[in-house]
């Protein structure tokens, strides 16, 4: 499949509703949303804890779904991809042993800016889609570099 099917087929709605895109999109921001709520209240390790976790949960799938044989992404952003996987795995990990809420600061940032990549439309440019997305986390996002 080529890069532009790919990107054809990742857009299309699926019976469920919506496309593959803006759900993880939003489910990128709902996730920097609640870590960036957990941040605000550093005394409850344990609710940081469950956030990060869940945010976790969501990188898995990403990383599952990435590393799939037949994944339709081209290597180049497959790879990429990956790479950040890797990175949320390696500082959950860290945070998870050594709960500190400014350690929180880059995990919303990387859901952020991919959440920020994923919601860009093909014919809306980033500043446009910024005002759509700033109302669902704590501050404005800004335009990501693995936008498919």
């Amino acid at each position: 499949m080529s890069n532009e099917g790919a990107v054809k087929s990742y857009n299309t709605p699926h019976r469920h509703g919506g496309a593959p895109r803006e759900t993880e999109g939003r489910a990128l921001l709902e996730s920097a949303r609640r870590l960036a709520a957990a941040q605000q209240n550093p005394q409850d390790k344990n609710g940081l804890r469950e956030v990060v976790r869940l945010n976790w949960r969501l990188w898995t799938i990403f990383q599952a779904e990435l590393s799939a044989p037949d994944c339709p992404f081209p290597v180049e952003i497959r790879s990429n991809m990956l790479n950040l996987c890797n990175f949320v795995d390696k500082r959950t990990v860290a945070i998870l042993a050594k709960p500190a809420p400014q350690m929180l600061d880059v995990l919303i940032n990387v859901n952020r800016q991919i959440a920020a990549g994923l919601l860009t439309k093909a014919d809306q440019g980033p500043a446009d889609r910024q005002d759509e997305t700033a109302g669902d986390a704590a501050q404005p996002a800004k335009p990501g570099g693995f936008s498919i």
